[in-house]
């Protein structure tokens, strides 16, 4: 079934503690560096400032995003020890195996999971991590906007996906350079039909969809972001939650960020996170979608999964390639 494109609202509304900022060097979702898109591509030095590395143990394991000078935010199920000394989180990094020169590390001093996390059913799948001590904005590290509580994201809003994942299907080394992906969103009622494949799956109003057959879970990290940009500003719409390796017309699945900001907003009090209202305009396709025997063929394709084990699907690219 074809997705119409929905046209999107340029008017952002700035819900910061300060209230509506302009661009400014503090100003959240703005990638100074980033001139060109391209699918599927390395990164270019700065496209994403906000994109984290994170390292447990002194391997890759996760990506997450910057929120502001000290706080990041990833997927609870990134989280393998909440002893923090095991954690080392770099900032400003284009390539796992050469030299970064805007990079800079910090330690974590603060692991907040959320606490309805559900690691059967992988709802509620976001943390906070609080840096160790604060670090300075560039053109190179800067923080995200985060989806506000009221924003909408239509099926077939177009978004990015990054972070140090699989270049393609069965290979088994992760990709040393920032990976950047197009992907669209996928409507909630499409993709928990496409995840019938899945048989314990459940898409709940927490998470949000995105990708195509290709696109998606390969290029991406767990934890790192799915963003879209409205305007000229950046906003975060999911956290790399799971998916299938690279299964053709099956998407995959983020934390919702728009779910979360009462929990971010008391978690890190004091600390002023820019929320953001992304609004999509029109009818969104999704709210008429109708799952039938064509529109979940190719999830009927695959075999049939556990969620358990889609998961360590996922998360097994990272472990498996650092190894």
């Amino acid at each position: 079934m074809n997705l119409s494109l929905i046209s999107l609202c340029v008017t952002i509304t700035l819900l910061c503690a300060g209230g509506s900022k302009a661009q400014t060097e503090n100003s959240c979702g703005f990638a100074p560096l980033n001139t060109r898109i391209v699918g599927g591509a390395n990164a270019q030095a700065g496209n994403w400032p906000w994109q984290v590395s994170m390292h447990h143990q002194d391997q890759h394991i996760c990506g997450g995003t910057l929120i502001h000078q000290e706080w990041v935010l990833t997927a609870a199920h990134c989280i393998l020890s909440l002893d923090t000394s095991n954690w080392m989180l770099y900032l400003g990094r284009e390539n796992q195996s050469t030299a970064n020169p805007n990079e800079v590390s910090r330690g974590v001093q603060e692991i907040i999971m959320h606490p309805s996390y559900n690691n059967t059913l992988f709802n509620n799948d976001v943390t906070l991590m609080r840096l160790s001590s604060p670090v300075n904005f560039s053109d190179y590290i800067r923080p995200i906007c985060l989806a506000s509580n009221s924003s909408t994201f239509y099926s077939n809003t177009t978004c990015w996906s990054t972070g140090w994942g699989l270049l393609r299907h069965n290979e088994s080394l992760a990709s040393e350079t920032l990976q950047e992906v197009e992907v669209p969103v996928v409507g909630n009622s499409q993709c928990a039909c496409n995840y019938q494949v899945a048989k314990d799956a459940n898409i709940t109003a927490q998470m949000i969809c995105a990708g195509s057959a290709g696109k998606g879970t390969c290029q991406g990290d767990s934890g790192g972001p799915l963003q879209c940009k409205q305007g000229s500003v950046w906003v975060q719409a999911g956290v790399t939650s799971y998916g299938i390796s690279c299964a053709a017309g099956i998407p995959e699945v983020y934390a919702r960020v728009s779910e979360f900001q009462s929990w971010i907003t008391e978690n890190v009090a004091g600390s002023s996170i820019g929320f953001v209202t992304f609004s999509s305009t029109g009818e969104d396709s999704d709210s008429s979608f109708t799952c039938t025997e064509d529109s979940s063929s190719s999830a009927a394709a695959q075999p049939t999964l556990s969620l358990f084990s889609v998961l360590l699907i996922f998360l097994s690219f990272h472990l498996c390639s650092s190894l």
